[in-house]
């Protein structure tokens, strides 16, 4: 009982990488909720977290509705397997923002389940995957840490207009997605560095992205274990008749040539033992004539058998 529902909830586990990916946005949800702490009575980096946390709220929703719309069994997914966790961290309300701590049961889930080994065997070998999923965490962790960093940077500095949370979220965004429109920019030459590593990790990003795309659709179709099994099993299949046939084919012309040898061996002693008359017993000679004839008829049994096989 305890194996097969240790079967059911793995079955209820997805892809490894986003496994990962969601165990990662979990925890930095988490740290949000101390930031928010940490940073209270700043409007705009409170507003900067809030839009995050509204951000991870859908993912997080969605999430939920992927997995008990796939989940082999969704009673057991929710009540068993942290379900009720997922849709509870998943509100998208401020006065429930405590909740989130639920999301702490999925890391657990995930350790338990996957092990450090696994994901690291994941994030080694499943690189297409991975690099999606590494390269979409990126682009969270630039867009909320890029976006409070140049916000605490230019929101003092004269003739600054990078000075709300709207702001830093826009230039950020524009940044990272290299479309750069110029209505926002930084004046200090500290923020200058922090875009400077905004663009190039947009850069990285995208290219990631293409590459991605570029593997997905025009890399080789790997065919299934079942498939190819089936392939090779079938010639097996249908060659077992004609081989079973050949191999009593087989037997039985040799046995018949044995057998043919054994008549003549008969022959041969019969004719000596009468030709040359040195053996008084003339009974040898009857039974040596009539070893012959049960030879003949023996004979004769093995080519019918013969006959039939091949047929």
């Amino acid at each position: 009982m305890a194996r097969t529902r240790d079967r059911a909830t793995s079955a209820e586990l997805k892809n490894t990488a986003y496994e990962i990916f969601i165990g990662i946005l979990s925890i930095l949800s988490i740290v949000n909720l101390v930031l928010v702490y940490v940073w209270h009575g700043d409007g705009g980096l409170e507003l900067v977290l809030s839009v995050m946390n509204g951000l991870f709220s859908v993912v997080f929703l969605g999430d939920f509705v992927y997995r008990i719309s796939t989940a082999p069994s969704a009673s057991r997914y929710f009540f068993r397997g942290y379900g009720w966790a997922d849709l509870l961290a998943s509100l998208p309300f401020p006065q429930l923002k405590i909740l989130r701590m639920f999301r702490l049961l999925r890391v657990y889930r995930l350790l338990r389940e996957l092990g450090p080994r696994t994901i690291w065997t994941t994030l080694v070998h499943d690189r297409a995957n991975s690099a999606l999923m590494t390269l979409l965490l990126m682009g969270v962790l630039v867009l909320q840490f890029g976006s409070i960093t140049m916000l605490a940077i230019e929101e003092d500095a004269d003739g600054a207009n990078i000075t709300t949370a709207s702001d830093a979220l826009w230039y950020t965004i524009v940044t990272i997605s290299t479309v750069g429109y110029g209505d926002q920019y930084p004046v200090t030459n500290t923020g200058r560095l922090i875009g400077t590593l905004i663009i190039v990790v947009g850069v990285g990003i995208f290219g990631t992205f293409t590459g991605y795309l570029a593997n997905l659709f025009l890399g080789p179709t790997k065919s299934t274990p079942s498939t190819e099994d089936q392939t090779d099993a079938s010639p097996s299949t249908s060659d077992g008749p004609v081989t079973s046939m050949t191999s009593h084919t087989a037997k039985g012309v040799a046995a018949g040539a044995a057998a043919g040898a054994v008549t003549a061996g008969v022959t041969a002693g019969a004719a000596a033992s009468v030709g040359s008359g040195g053996d008084p017993d003339a009974d040898r000679a009857a039974r040596l004539q009539a070893l012959l004839a049960q030879s003949e008829a023996t004979l004769a049994e093995i080519r019918q058998l013969v006959a039939s096989s091949a047929s």
